[in-house]
């Protein structure tokens, strides 16, 4: 599903550390004890979800005494820096999680994380019968094999058991996170959390060039045709070439994706293809085969007629599309929030003088917009229903919540996670990122969660609150206010301002039947569809021989078994 291709680019997680290096607001007997929500420093029996007695596990401060081991497994990536000879296996985290709440995580084994070796391990692990670890945290569609390998225990009574409120309330702000960990009405894995709206798209454009052409913001996507049509024959770099495009897009995964996408322009006629969408009856029909996608292919194939698109957008991903817009050869892009950051600001270094700034997703010709959504989830935690005491991982995962997601003032994890790593104090000043000595990491990546604790809805409320005037109050919003250029600031606030338009995917569930024995051959369908009508290789009329194929190919069989899967989780 979509979470799977939303793990950003490794080049920005410094950058992006510096907003998101916070915690979460506590109560004062948390503060001083640690405890989980629902767990006491006495001698009491627990239950796993199963019902099985657990042994006790003493408590003294806040902190098991003595010290209980958690095991794990781990994939590093390019994300994952370290410093003073530090590891995965051995950092400044691990040393805080066994002093401070006496829990010792080990690694039964780590893998370097590079085409897909961790999803590999753990798929010869689960073949092979090996023994898993009491936690397996993952971002990848193996978690619903080693789910279904039933290996793992149903999580849904020990969240509700042990998690703290400030975990229950964010969770509880997206309550469909949990449907794709769950069989049967139960719940099988604890879903990570993430930013909500975190890749959905705004609108980039040259702002030089609208200021040189004398263009007014576009509203609908006859005016972006208009600014399109300028900007691939107007010369607005000025070199006296018609080398020029005026959106840049990159169709070769597909064409609703998380960057240089053109999922919106298909919004604009009420439809997202790629992803199933909610009909007003309350079914899910898959967006690439309602009529509407076939209107938004013909915009599409026009504009690849006028040449104001790249004639390469077919060939192009998500970051080659991009690159024509950073080379200052294309006037527009769409993408989140926080492209200033990475890619976009590359277009100042190559063209003298280029200027961009965010501007929403115009509407179509019946006033309707769209845009994709960002699922409020990245990843999942799996625990072994071997595991003994597996509220050992609440009592970890909600001092997270309750300290770091978003923290107060004074407190432990107010500038960052670890004094010297990813924060320090020079000459009586608190610094971050190049200003520490040494160096900055990202100590919230080593975290079992891979980035501490999230409250969904805290980044774009912050951001747009700043980009308000407001005044930054709590240490979160003082770290996003000296970390965030003006216009992440614009661009959040105009995500915010246009949440109504999202359409999300509404089938997050295990793959059906169907899916596994035909969606390999219903894509290839698609993609080659899409392609030969944008490109006019085929009339625009195709769309409907695609629809009937798509359906007799098995599409009319998934539809079913997706709307009952939609109906057994969502009650509709």
């Amino acid at each position: 599903m979509r979470y799977q291709r939303r793990l950003f680019i490794t080049s920005i997680a410094v950058i992006l550390l510096l907003v998101t290096v916070i915690g979460c607001s506590q109560s004062k007997e948390a503060n001083s004890s640690g405890n989980t929500g629902n767990q006491k420093e006495t001698a009491e029996g627990n239950q796993t979800s199963g019902g099985k007695e657990t042994d006790t596990l003493p408590m003294s401060n806040g902190k098991y005494d003595p010290p209980v081991t958690i095991t794990t497994v781990r994939g590093v990536g390019g994300d994952l820096t370290f410093k003073n000879g530090e590891t995965i296996e051995n950092n400044v985290h691990l040393k805080w999680a066994k002093e401070k709440l006496g829990i010792d995580i080990k690694y039964l084994w780590t893998v370097t994380d590079t085409n897909d070796a961790y999803k590999t391990k753990l798929r010869l692990a689960l073949s092979a019968n090996q023994k898993m670890p009491d936690i397996v945290a993952l971002r990848s569609d193996v978690d619903k094999d080693l789910i279904d390998s039933g290996k793992f225990m149903d999580v849904g009574e020990l969240f509700d058991k042990y998690a703290s409120q400030t975990w229950k309330d964010a969770m509880n702000e997206d309550p469909t996170v949990w449907y794709p960990y769950m069989r049967d009405g139960k719940r099988y894995g604890i879903p990570i959390l993430d930013y909500a709206y975190n890749a959905d798209p705004v609108l980039w454009i040259r702002e030089d060039w609208m200021k040189k052409l004398n263009l007014q913001a576009p509203k609908t996507l006859d005016d972006l045709q208009n600014i399109m049509d300028a900007f691939t024959n107007q010369d607005p770099d000025g070199n006296g070439q018609k080398d020029t495009v005026g959106l840049t897009i990159g169709f070769k995964n597909w064409v609703n994706t998380w960057m240089s996408d053109a999922g919106w322009v298909f919004g604009g006629y009420g439809s997202m293809p790629n992803q199933w969408n909610e009909k007003q009856d309350g079914t899910l029909e898959y967006g690439s085969v309602s009529p509407e996608t076939k209107t938004g292919l013909g915009k599409l194939r026009e504009w690849m007629e006028k040449g104001l698109i790249p004639k390469e957008a077919g060939l192009f991903d998500e970051t080659k599309a991009t690159e024509l817009f950073t080379a200052g050869k294309a006037g527009i892009v769409a993408g989140p929030h926080w492209m200033p950051w990475w890619p976009l600001e590359d277009v100042k270094k190559n063209v003298k003088g280029a200027e961009y700034k965010a501007y929403p997703i115009p509407s179509g010709p019946d006033g309707k917009a769209g845009r994709h959504d960002t699922a409020s989830r990245n990843g999942v935690v799996l625990i072994n229903k071997d595991m003994k005491n597996p509220e050992v991982f609440f009592t970890y995962q909600n001092y997270l919540f309750d300290n770091y997601a978003n923290p107060k003032a004074g407190t432990e994890f107010e500038n960052g996670m670890a004094k010297g790593y990813d924060w320090d104090e020079v000459n009586g000043k608190v610094v971050v990122g190049g200003e520490v000595p040494g160096g900055s990491v990202p100590v919230n990546k080593y975290t079992l969660t891979f980035d501490g604790a999230r409250i969904p809805s805290l980044s774009m409320k912050t951001l747009a609150k700043l980009a308000n005037g407001e005044e930054a109050v709590t240490p979160y919003e003082k770290t996003a206010k000296a970390a965030t250029p003006v216009t992440v600031l614009e661009a959040a606030k105009i995500v915010l301002e246009q949440k109504d338009i999202v359409m999300p995917q509404k089938f997050v569930g295990a793959p059906t039947e169907t899916m596994k024995a035909k969606n390999e051959l219903l894509q290839k369908m698609e993609k080659e569809t899409f392609s030969k009508i944008i490109y006019g290789k085929v009339p625009l009329d195709a769309f409907d021989k695609f629809v009937k194929e798509w359906n007799s190919a098995g599409g009319e069989k998934m539809t079913k078994e997706v709307n009952e899967w939609y109906q057994s989780v969502s009650g509709k």
